[in-house]
């Protein structure tokens, strides 16, 4: 590859107005040079373990699909409004300088030959404004894409802050920041200072419309190699496909026949429930206001971005203990910080007892919680082919509902109480077609009453609530990301009305937290970090020891 240029972009500033409609605009850039490009790793893919599902095609049938512009999804659109619009934050740390150079390439052969990240969102030529956006297939100029700030600690304006510090600072300038809608909405920011878990970081901003967190984050598994070997793709824990929800009687006799009927009546007792409750919440049932409930305009707001690693080990130990799954433990470790946490902010003012007994009595706190609509997760190797240009059937978009999960605050004598609630919610929900309703509901309102119906929906339901969930699971081994080895992975998103996110990110034997907040909501997220790194310490404690 020919020698190219770097573009060193100044960090955005750190407290401007986020626009819902970006200028096209771009921020004053800085030249310097960059030493000749270097190949990236081999990007071919092992198939010893798998047969290829995937069909290639010929490079002009390629490039003719290239010109075809598709419509922008009904749930694409609705991450487009003013107050839904979100963005996906990727964090990784990796364990040696970044090579620009290599990165760029790297980029140049996998994720710029994505459909979704080669393509703009404009209305048709012959088209009035106002009407459907297509993706428009445009050529990708990656230097337009990757910003490599200058952040070293001589460099800054405070003498005091730490590199942890300063990257926390310039991820959390980025939520902003506006991106240029004339190019595709991603950006990779390379930030070459090493801080206490990592020896560089980088962090990927990609706009919620090109896709849903799962497919996303599966896409950049897509771009990377396992450390050990580099011809391979990452391994996913092996999971179970999930049972039908009613399984019919595996035999004739009126016992199982009966307790088929009753298993019928229960899944349709708990669907019709939480249809009133899911109703309700749109329109006007809202979560006790708490220490962590955001504000009207909070979607609007910055967000800072904090993360902790815990061990994976840990939750494996008290979930084989408790006889539950690892989400089970996660919900009730999410349960125990949070009451730790709002007991201590609710008890520093005068009333402090009367505001805790308050939170025992009558608090209503509930998250959203992001589910995966697809019956299979987009696993890296067929992602990989796609970039590669064969057809792998591989269904892209956003497609995700919401579960309201309710959170009890509490603090229990027996820590493992937390997990036995936690399972029993987690159970509740499983016996409920709870997702599948909301996302026929959001479905239906879009087509009914357009894009702004949906979107009224979603951000009713989710500003009435307290904050956003998800778990996601990693790689089981080493990976790297165009030959620099991750240390961790840390996502999360924002533009959505809550002060609060909650992301759990497993790499490993590694279990990483990560929480958003609104600080003028939470001001000291560190501590909600604590109480939750300590949650799960003293549940794993508190589990009996085997003679």
């Amino acid at each position: 590859m020919e020698s190219s240029k770097e573009y060193a972009k100044s960090p955005p500033p750190l407290r401007p107005t986020r626009d819902p409609n970006p200028p096209k605009q771009q921020p004053h850039v800085k030249e310097a040079m960059e030493p000749k490009s270097t190949p990236p790793p081999s990007m071919k893919i092992s198939r010893s373990n798998r047969s290829s599902r995937c069909e290639s095609g010929g490079a002009e049938e390629k490039e003719g699909d290239r010109e075809e512009e598709e419509p922008v999804s009904p749930a694409g659109l609705m991450f487009r409004q003013e107050h839904t619009n979100c963005y996906i934050i990727a964090i990784l740390g990796v364990g040696k300088p970044l090579d620009v150079a290599t990165i760029k390439a790297g980029l140049e052969a996998t994720l710029v030959r994505h459909a979704r990240f080669s393509s703009v969102q404009q209305v048709s030529a012959g088209e009035r404004e106002g009407t459907t956006l297509r993706w428009k297939p445009t050529k990708v100029d990656v230097d337009d894409h990757v910003v490599v700030p200058d952040l070293h600690p001589e460099s800054s304006s405070s003498d005091t802050a730490s590199p942890d510090q300063l990257v926390e600072d310039y991820v959390a300038s980025l939520t902003t920041a506006p991106m240029n809608s004339s190019r595709p909405l991603w950006e990779l920011h390379l930030l070459n200072i090493p801080t206490s878990e990592a020896t560089a970081v980088a962090v990927f901003r990609i706009h919620h419309s090109l896709g849903d967190g799962a497919s996303l984050i599966s896409l950049l598994l897509a771009c990377t190699r396992r450390t050990a070997d580099p011809a391979s793709l990452p391994t996913l824990p092996e999971s179970r496909p999930p049972p039908p929800p009613l399984p019919p009687p595996t035999s004739a006799s009126p016992l199982a026949l009966l307790l088929y009927v009753w298993a019928v009546l229960v899944v349709a007792w708990n669907t019709l429930v939480d249809l009133v409750v899911l109703v309700a919440t749109s329109i006007w049932l809202k979560d006790t206001p708490t220490a962590l409930k955001g504000g009207e305009g909070v979607e609007f707001r910055s967000k800072r971005f904090v993360h902790r690693t815990v061990s994976l080990d840990d939750v494996k130990d008290i979930k084989n203990s408790m006889h539950c799954t690892v989400n089970d433990v996660l919900v009730g470790v999410t349960a125990a910080g949070i009451s730790r946490y709002l007991h201590r902010r609710h008890g520093e003012n005068n009333d402090g007892k009367k505001q805790q007994q308050l939170l025992k009595a009558s608090t209503r706190l509930r998250s959203a919680m992001i589910m995966n609509m697809r019956p299979k997760l987009e696993i890296p190797q067929d992602l990989a082919e796609m970039m590669a240009g064969k057809n792998c059937g591989v269904k892209w978009g956003n497609l995700i509902s919401y579960i309201i999960l309710p959170f009890p605050i509490a603090m229990y004598q027996d820590p493992l109480d937390y997990v036995r609630k936690g399972k029993a919610i987690v159970d509740r929900k499983k016996s409920s077609l709870h997702a599948v309703l909301a996302y026929r509901c959001a479905t239906f309102l879009i087509k009914k009453f357009g894009v702004k119906g949906g979107a009224a929906m979603t951000y009713g339901l989710v500003s009435n609530t307290t904050f956003s969930y998800s778990n996601i699971v990693g790689p089981v081994d080493a990976i790297s990301f165009y030959g620099h080895p991750i240390l961790y992975l840390a996502p999360s998103v924002y533009g959505h009305p809550h002060a609060l996110t909650l992301h759990y990110q497993s790499y490993m034997n590694a279990m990483k937290i990560v929480v958003a907040v609104d600080e003028s909501t939470i001001p000291n997220p560190h501590q909600l970090l604590d109480d939750l790194a300590e949650s799960l310490k003293v549940i794993k404690e508190a589990i009996p020891t085997k003679s």
